[in-house]
């Protein structure tokens, strides 16, 4: 079981939800210290008091504002917990939206959300089921770490999920990153929606989708330990830094996304839409055919006038 991270409240309108907060996800990067590489001794950072030139404890080390070089604001951490804030202990919703509303920059770490107590499961179900039925998700606030912050609610296996959301001005404009004008054709458009067809997955797993550089820093650890040879890195493809030919590479691509995933035959070569008939066109295309049936009529009479009776 998790380690409950937070505790309080959802606020639904008039109705509270009593909750737990446990992370929803897990590290399984490997750490390393920092040795002394002459002896191997461990290296520690150790905190100083600039004032006494000493270690200090942990108990000793509190928070504070510096308001000026030679002012410090202390901040304690009981002064943090009882802000003057509506979510200090509250999960408080604001507003649904529809999931695809929200820019996935916004989105960081996420969090899982369990009923405290059997008096929060009647209005937990609620909350969920309401949430699964509107195909919305629930927009809050709510204040941990020192720090009010935006969250996105949402349902994933039965249970409501709470994802920290970068409030809207720490996202940063792209403009500056544009990419220069290009030509780009219809058919290398259409070779490239067919590249992403192939390579379409209805699910995050498999090979591809493993951590393999965990995976490498393990086998040379254990090389290491068992004094054995490294493992040698494969050699990497080498690829010109210049796309000569761009729709050959991608019916490549193509091909090859396609033998990865045991389909065989070459990728078909996408035909351009009819192109669209003007009003314009149409009139002269009707007024070329009126002057050929003339044409017709003429060459069949003699060229001549028909008499009236």
């Amino acid at each position: 079981m998790p380690r409950t991270i937070w505790s309080g409240a959802i606020s639904f309108g008039l109705v509270t939800v009593p909750i737990q907060v446990q992370s929803a996800t897990e590290n399984h990067s490997i750490s390393f210290h920092m040795y002394h590489e002459a002896d191997g001794g461990r290296v520690r950072i150790r905190k100083y008091c600039d004032l006494e030139d000493r270690e200090v404890r942990a108990d000793e080390i509190g928070k504070g504002y510096e308001w000026s070089k030679d002012r410090v604001i202390p901040i304690t951490d009981q002064e943090l917990r009882e802000l003057p804030l509506p979510t200090a202990k509250a999960v408080e919703i604001h507003a649904f939206v529809p999931l695809a509303s929200i820019d996935p920059l916004q989105i960081a770490e996420g969090y899982y959300l369990s009923p405290d107590g059997q008096v929060a499961a009647k209005p937990y179900k609620l909350l969920l089921q309401a949430l699964s039925r509107s195909s919305r998700v629930a927009i809050a606030k709510w204040a941990v770490r020192g720090r009010e912050r935006l969250g996105l609610l949402r349902v994933r296996d039965g249970v409501i999920c709470l994802h920290v959301l970068r409030w809207p001005d720490e996202i940063r404009s792209p403009e500056e990153l544009f990419p220069p004008p290009a030509d780009v054709s219809d058919d290398e458009i259409d070779e490239a929606v067919q590249l992403i067809d192939s390579m379409t997955t209805d699910t995050l797993e498999g090979p591809e989708f493993r951590d393999h550089y965990t995976e490498a820093l393990e086998q040379v650890i254990e090389a290491k330990r068992e004094g054995q040879a490294l493992p040698e890195a494969p050699e990497p493809e080498v690829k010109s830094g210049q796309v000569l030919d761009l729709m050959a590479t991608l019916r490549e691509s193509v091909e090859k996304a396609q033998a990865s995933r045991g389909e065989t035959g070459k990728a078909a070569v996408h035909e351009p839409p009819p192109k669209k008939t003007t009003k314009k066109a149409a009139t002269k295309k009707a007024s070329a055919q009126k002057a050929a049936s003339k044409g017709a009529t003429a060459k069949k009479t003699g060229g001549r006038r028909p008499h009236s009776a």
